[in-house]
């Protein structure tokens, strides 16, 4: 699968989630690359921001586990071209043991619309609620 055949971008911020999880469970790390600004951050792990290639890489061995996720918007607030959203969201998993793994969390994302009109995350810090 190519990645221009999994990505389906949004020009409507509220549709954004929906797109993300559609893209992420697709478990194409190209695909979800082009969720991201080129400046993104991504908070993973706690306390671990990462851009750049060091994202990408985190992606695509986190993507080798083939997770699932599922994710709904707890609150939206946008505002001209960035939005913020409270987000809950769960993945299973296959854990580095080789054991079923489940994640939760409430993350906090900050979504810019770029000059096409497609809305990418600036930030995507996965566990920013709980911290």
């Amino acid at each position: 699968m190519t990645a221009s055949a999994t990505v389906q971008l949004t020009d409507d911020p509220t549709k954004h989630t929906e797109h993300y999880v559609r893209v992420f469970n697709s478990n194409d790390p190209a695909a979800l690359d082009q969720m991201y600004t080129a400046e993104a951050v991504a908070v993973w792990e706690p306390n671990l921001p990462l851009s750049g290639d060091a994202r990408r890489e985190y992606a695509k061995e986190f993507l080798s586990r083939n997770p699932k996720m599922t994710a709904k918007d707890r609150e939206r607030f946008i505002t001209g071209d960035t939005a913020l959203l409270i987000v809950d969201w769960s993945i299973e998993m296959t854990g580095v043991d080789g054991k079923p793994e489940h994640l939760e969390g409430v993350g906090v994302d900050v979504i810019r619309k770029g000059p096409d009109g497609k809305w990418r995350h600036a930030v995507d810090d996965a566990f920013g609620h709980q911290a």
